[in-house]
């Protein structure tokens, strides 16, 4: 048995043990089924990375051949998302377990089990080589989230949910008809035989409909400028423990949907021809960029900054695939791994503050850092991240963004990147100042440091952004062998 025969059961593992994680009484038995699980998922991913980077591997279930079957084909692109979405369901189980006990005390066996769902739902989308595979994987992994948010203790948790319930279906639907009418001029759903099948229709008008709707419907799914609006609600309002999984993982598998049509499909030689993407997308990343960061120096509830720092963020991985470039799509990929690390860390540090406290309204939180040091330490450390100070991993994304902008001869980017990276200074800074520097109101209940299993995960996370800031062998040469595979066409090359 080789690394391909093995791949597919990342995603099958997860899939099994949600319906049996359902079923199990109590509290610790759905957890440690769910973690066991998250586990022989990350060893499966971490072994095919590396085969992955010496080329592309393919699984054929029931040993019917691709086209006819469906197959797992796997590059340096999807295996670095897999590993991404592996290595955060298993680091954020141990610690999410205390806060999920508080925020979700009954009913943990269904929960860890949409959670299970959302797992293999995204590793299903990030691993299949089938269009219409990739569609079956998002409604399985956007139901199970639907149902995630509900569960958070605020009833607007529900009207959250709803909300992206609806904009959710929208997205999925409108990716369905992109891929519905490529079906019907290629007759095939494989993405590597839709690569090589395309030329032949290329100038036809449905299939730049269909490039089209396959964009807007990531786009919505990614939360990109102006689709963002389910995403402020659904982070603020869900469990915290879903929070700190959703910011680090589901817009970055939309992303990496994007992309795999963009440029392994479509091949950038078409897609950026047939329709203006790179104006469309530079325009709404700078959009996105700035309009994140302006809400989130205002807002005074923390989940919610992060949230509208998120839409920031994605501006940024959208900003380098506009350039159209190896370096910019390096960029994009490396800052889809970095900000994983930055935000997961961020939510985390505010999961134990919510642990301690019930809330994260800023007001409430003065004179706190003295009393929580190494949470606020660790929200401090994760921030810098955030901004892009070195040697942390968010410097080596934003280093990279700017050496991109620079090789394509837009040096009036730099500046905009340096400006919004500004804007994050004065939201973290923000924080830190009033959790540290103004005093504990009068009367105020005196607050303990958080319990060790919330702050070893949260410390490991900020570690991880210094640790990829600092050895960028796996993210950096990782991001540019899938940027050069996904601009070369791996798969076939593409419409030429």
């Amino acid at each position: 048995m080789n690394i391909a025969d093995i791949m597919p059961f990342s995603v099958l593992v997860p899939l099994i043990a949600a319906p049996v994680c359902a079923l199990l009484p109590g509290r610790r038995l759905p957890w440690l089924l769910c973690q066991v699980s998250a586990l022989a998922s990350l060893v499966i991913a971490a072994l095919t990375l590396p085969a992955a980077l010496e080329g592309t591997l393919s699984y054929a279930f029931g040993n019917w051949d691709p086209p006819i079957g469906i197959e797992y084909r796997v590059d340096a692109a999807n295996a670095l998302v897999a590993l991404l979405l592996t290595a955060m369901a298993t680091l954020i189980l141990p610690w999410g377990r205390l806060t999920v006990d508080q925020e979700v005390p009954e009913r943990q066996g269904t929960f860890y089990a949409l959670f299970l769902l959302v797992l293999a739902g995204l590793l299903g989308i990030t691993l299949t080589g089938d269009a219409f595979n990739v569609f079956v994987f998002l409604e399985i992994s956007s139901l199970a989230t639907y149902g995630l948010i509900a569960h958070g203790r605020d009833r607007r948790a529900l009207l959250a949910a709803f909300r992206y319930l609806v904009m959710g279906t929208v997205g999925a639907t409108f990716f369905l008809i992109g891929v519905g009418f490529l079906y019907i001029m290629t007759g095939t759903l494989n993405m590597a035989d839709l690569a090589e099948r395309l030329p032949a229709v290329a100038d036809t008008r449905t299939v730049r409909v269909a490039l089209a709707f396959i964009v807007v419907g990531m786009a919505l799914k990614l939360a990109m400028f102006p689709l963002h609006l389910w995403l402020p609600n659904a982070y603020t309002y869900a469990p915290t423990f879903v929070t700190a999984f959703l910011a680090a993982t589901a817009t970055k598998v939309a992303l990496y949907v994007m992309l795999r049509f963009i440029f392994t499909v479509f091949a950038p030689d078409y897609s950026f021809v047939a329709l203006p993407l790179a104006t469309v997308f530079l325009l709404l990343a700078l959009a996105g960029m700035f309009a994140g960061s302006w809400v989130a120096m205002f807002e005074q509830n923390l989940k919610r900054m992060l949230a509208y720092s998120s839409v920031a963020q994605v501006g940024y991985m959208v900003l380098g695939v506009s350039l159209v470039s190896v370096l910019g799509l390096t960029a994009s990929l490396l800052h889809l791994f970095n900000h994983a690390l930055m935000k997961a860390a961020l939510f985390m540090a505010l999961g134990a503050v919510i642990y301690r406290t019930g809330g994260v309204q800023l007001a409430n939180l003065r004179g706190l850092g003295r009393e929580m040091p190494w949470t606020f330490a660790a929200f401090a450390l994760a921030g810098l991240s955030l901004i892009g100070i070195p040697p942390t991993a968010g410097f080596i994304s934003k280093w990279t963004l700017i050496s991109a902008a620079l090789e394509a001869g837009q040096g009036w980017l730099v500046a905009l990147i340096v400006i919004t990276s500004m804007m994050a200074v004065i939201y973290i800074a923000r924080v830190v100042e009033t959790v540290w520097f103004q005093p504990r109101p009068e009367g105020a209940a005196a607050v303990r440091e958080a319990p060790l299993q919330l702050l070893i995960p949260v410390w490991v996370m900020v570690a991880a952004n210094f640790y990829f800031g600092i050895d960028t062998r796996l993210t950096l040469g990782t991001a540019t062998a899938a940027a050069e595979a996904l601009m070369g066409g791996t798969v076939s090359g593409g419409l030429q």
